[in-house]
């Protein structure tokens, strides 16, 4: 069997998923009526390995691995590094810091796009969550150490 491009796809999204699975064990599952803190990523994992089995059973169709361009990793790895940054300011920084910087940084730096569109998206969307969740949803969402 030749290793194709969406051998490895899918076998990251598998594996991705059941690390995610193993993570998420301590959170309460609950049940259909009274969903706990586990439903969601167990649900969302649950899609993400489902698409991964898909992707692995059409990998005949896709290329092989020997033609996969690494020209764009240094990107990639910018949006991680970026990505990892977030989730580890977040407890402290809270959302409402944390996803501003995390936009704009994505938008604007790693992304090049020109300022006032990438601040106005930066600032636009987490005030939209922000509000969608605190007035609508009735959810706080998690304020960092320094009170926001």
């Amino acid at each position: 069997m030749r290793l194709r491009k969406d051998h490895i796809a899918g076998g990251i999204f598998l594996l991705v998923g059941i690390l995610v699975l193993v993570a998420s064990t301590d959170l309460p599952f609950g049940t259909l009526a009274s969903p706990g803190a586990g439903m969601l990523p167990v649900m969302i994992v649950g899609l993400m390995m489902t698409f991964g089995v898909v992707i692995l059973a059409r990998a005949g169709e896709s290329a092989p691995a020997s033609q996969i361009a690494w020209d764009d990793l240094p990107h990639a790895l910018r949006v991680i590094v970026v990505g990892v940054a977030a989730a580890a300011a977040y407890t402290t920084l809270g959302f409402a810091a944390t996803m501003p910087v995390m936009l704009f940084t994505l938008v604007f730096v790693v992304e090049r796009r020109p300022f006032l569109p990438a601040l106005a998206f930066s600032l636009g969307v987490p005030a939209g969550a922000y509000l969608l969740f605190t007035w609508l949803l009735k959810t706080p969402l998690p304020r960092g150490e320094l009170g926001f």
